[in-house]
């Protein structure tokens, strides 16, 4: 019989209502407790997101006018600097060299045309003396001797560059011949050179002397 009491008042207290509603809100509270933390411990995808994006933003932005703000080496700037000042002497020295190059052939064209319109006029003492020679002394060593002389001058001349002016029988041209005579000469055409009175001499397809010529009309 004690023992069925026993069980009995187990029985009572096992299924006591109060015990009960207390355990049930025991279990809730420590449930709740369990979610809450567990909400706190995961971050908010809303709240975090944005923060993080600023802090990239801000991070890039530093990083980019970090770039901007960086200062050039000392040496790289040297360098340019010494770069650009040898670029310029060697295009200085160039046009010096091309300026120098000029002023010496205008200065051997303006030597060379002064020493042929020296040599000219004793190349046409020569002539007038050749030609003076009479018929008789034609074959004489004197003259021979002469003529080759004179022949030797002209090949010098003409290997120089020097070419007499062809006049008689050209039609006249102030840019190589100049008129002193005019004549009435039907049997040549008009503004003919008939009559060459001194020769004239190109050098290097320049003018250095204009042939003094008898015209036609």
């Amino acid at each position: 019989m004690e023992d069925i009491k026993t069980d009995e008042k187990l029985a009572d207290e096992a299924v006591n209502p109060e015990d009960a509603v207390s355990a049930e809100k025991e279990i809730e509270s420590t449930e709740t407790c369990a979610e809450e933390g567990t909400q706190e411990d995961v971050p908010n995808e809303e709240e975090t997101g944005p923060a993080e994006e600023d802090s990239k933003a801000e991070s890039g932005k530093k990083g980019f006018f970090g770039k901007r703000a960086e200062k050039k080496d000392p040496r790289d700037e040297k360098i340019e600097e010494l770069t650009d000042r040898l670029q310029r002497t060697m295009a200085e020295f160039d046009n010096y060299r091309k300026r120098t190059e000029k002023e010496k052939s205008a200065m051997f064209e303006i030597g060379a045309r002064d020493i042929i319109e020296r040599i000219l006029p004793v190349v046409d003492n020569f002539e007038r003396g050749l030609a003076a020679v009479p018929e008789e002394e034609k074959g004489t060593p004197f003259a021979d001797g002469m003529d080759k002389i004179y022949k030797q001058l002209m090949k010098t001349l003409e290997e120089a560059g020097i070419k007499p002016i062809e006049a008689v029988g050209k039609p006249f041209d102030p840019n190589f011949h100049n008129a002193v005579m005019h004549i009435e000469d039907e049997s040549l055409g008009e503004n003919t050179v008939s009559q060459e009175l001194q020769k004239g001499y190109t050098y290097r397809d320049t003018v250095v002397r204009h042939s003094m010529v008898q015209v036609a009309n």
